[in-house]
């Protein structure tokens, strides 16, 4: 799921190196995410040269067919279901308006140095096996069980999650890497932060710390009608706020995005986004520059390949890349 296995990644414990760190963990969680230090970020030595198109598995973990249905899978709020390729190897199956969004925001995220997923955005997917029927998502289903504009993530058998963390509690605060992280979402745009999408991973002593689910990235501030506009759309993106209020010291980011006024028909999943604000405010400046020169070591051609890799048209990738451009010069500017 999470990629650590480019050797040209220095790891950053944060906090001291030699010290396990012990987060702060939610009823219910399981508390051996604190067995080994805790790193949320490695250092991209190698970022001008990373290939944002195949993104952190590269081209040779791309998925490869024939694929036959495994089981559909329940988790989160979008249509999905397990898939086996010829390699053996698992790949979950998003379907919907997340999955060209959720291809540039993990390639991004990656290449700045955060651990992330290894997607692929396939246009077209022929399963083999596909059931009669789906509980979710039958409608994007053609009757030869293909599907369409998807998203696979590949499945680490060596992958154990043992944990979620908190944006308010994890070991991380205060830190100049949190901060960024923070900014990063600002500038993807991704108002979908709930502490369920942060994860903790067990990779030998380390404890891997994982924002994933970034498929609400690139759109409108909250949810829109149609829905096609909330997310990945670029007409939404071009109008979204970036930051709210820069002081001599500090920066308010939009990070998440304020709920619409869509949300008032469900008014705890309004207040609980209202308090989610708290995320992107108070950000020094240092740590919102700092971001900035990380992606401003990205190449306008790298910008330009993670929304290719994400099926976007030509003058899609060109306006979507000219709006993160933008973004990136105000934080550098700072």
């Amino acid at each position: 799921m999470y990629v650590t296995k480019n050797p040209l990644l220095v790891s950053v414990t944060l906090f001291a190196l030699s010290l396990p760190i012990a987060p702060a963990l939610e009823k219910g969680q399981d508390d051996s995410a604190a067995a080994g230090p805790a790193v949320l970020w490695s250092n991209p030595t190698d970022i001008a040269s990373r290939n944002l198109f195949y993104g952190p598995g590269g081209e040779q973990d791309q998925p490869h067919g024939p694929f036959t249905f495994v089981k559909e899978d329940m988790n989160g709020t979008n249509p999905k279901f397990i898939v086996r390729d010829r390699d053996g190897v698992k790949w979950t199956v998003k379907l919907g308006i997340e999955a060209r969004p959720e291809t540039v925001a993990c390639r991004i995220t990656w290449a700045v140095g955060y651990y992330t997923n290894e997607d692929y955005f396939m246009r077209d997917l022929q399963v083999q096996g596909m059931p009669a029927h789906l509980r979710r998502g039958q409608k994007m289903v053609d009757p030869d069980g293909s599907v369409h504009n998807v998203r696979l993530k590949r499945h680490d058998k060596d992958e154990t999650k043992t944990a979620d963390w908190q944006w308010r509690l994890d070991p991380f605060t205060n830190t100049r890497e949190l901060n960024g992280l923070k900014v990063l979402m600002a500038v993807m745009n991704n108002w979908d932060l709930k502490n369920e999408n942060n994860h903790v991973y067990q990779d030998g002593p380390e404890s891997i710390y994982v924002v994933s689910d970034l498929g609400a990235s690139f759109g409108s501030a909250g949810l829109r009608w149609p829905l096609d506009k909330a997310k990945g759309n670029v007409d939404s993106y071009s109008h979204s706020k970036f930051i709210r209020r820069i002081t001599p010291t500090s920066v308010d980011f939009a990070v998440p995005a304020r709920p619409s006024f869509v949300y008032l028909v469900n008014p705890k999943a309004y207040i609980r986004r209202i308090h989610l604000e708290w995320i992107g405010k108070g950000i020094p400046r240092d740590d919102a520059r700092w971001m900035g020169n990380l992606l401003a070591s990205l190449s306008p051609g790298q910008i330009h390949d993670a929304f290719r890799a994400a099926g976007y048209t030509p003058q899609e990738v060109e306006r979507f890349s000219a709006i993160v451009a933008r973004r990136i010069a105000m934080l550098t500017d700072l």
